[in-house]
């Protein structure tokens, strides 16, 4: 929970937001989640040049899958560090992150892989249904469009925002390409753990303000 100073300086930081990029194209729900992906990581160019893109049920599948307890699927722990850690708590959300795990090493250097790769392939189960949270890692990404496109998941949201030089403009550019697939995701190089976090903490916080209309 935010202590009073701390939620007044947090109010007075999307004011100022607010205040300089005035006018914008987003709608009601998506603006609160990209003002919380500029106040954690004072870019204004989320807002343009390197803009978010929504798919037309990102917000809404991404909503009801966490609200009912979904897993969480991230790419690497750094996501996990920008989380409100109530959120989870509160609605049984089960954050899943494999890439540190021994195991996942040693399928990587058997199969030529890298070790982001392989932890999304063997998170099945808990992408199928999830939301997967991606801020680092674009072969993760790729992977995950991989297994969409083979038809053995059904992401109920893929949040791809991952941050580099070396395919991430294009494997995001590859995930605005699904049709079917609710995902949010950027333009452009851009990204991180903290921009990807941001993004499911705003999510849940449009969670609560709707249960509490």
């Amino acid at each position: 929970m935010q202590t009073k100073k701390g939620q007044s300086i947090e109010d007075a930081s999307m004011q100022m937001i607010e205040d300089e990029i005035g006018s914008h194209t987003y709608n009601e729900k998506e603006w609160p989640i990209v003002r919380r992906i500029i106040h954690s990581t004072a870019d204004f160019e989320f807002a343009n040049k390197n803009k978010i893109i929504f798919h037309k049920d990102a917000i809404t599948s991404g909503m009801n899958a966490l609200k009912n307890g979904c897993s969480i699927v991230v790419d690497v722990n750094g996501v996990i560090g920008g989380f409100n850690k109530q959120n989870p708590k509160d609605f049984g959300n089960n954050i899943i992150c494999n890439i540190s795990k021994p195991e996942i090493m040693d399928l990587a250097k058997k199969e030529g892989k890298t070790r982001s790769q392989v932890s999304m392939r063997t998170a099945i189960s808990d992408i199928d249904g999830g939301v997967v949270v991606i801020g680092n890692a674009p072969t993760a990404l790729i992977e995950v469009i991989k297994m969409v496109k083979e038809g053995i998941v059904k992401p109920a949201l893929i949040v791809g925002i991952p941050v580099g030089f070396i395919c991430a403009a294009e494997s995001k550019e590859e995930l605005a390409k699904l049709e079917e697939t609710p995902f949010i995701t950027n333009l452009g190089r851009k990204g991180g753990s903290s921009s990807a976090s941001a993004i499911i903490n705003a999510i849940f916080k449009l969670i609560r303000t709707e249960s509490a209309s």
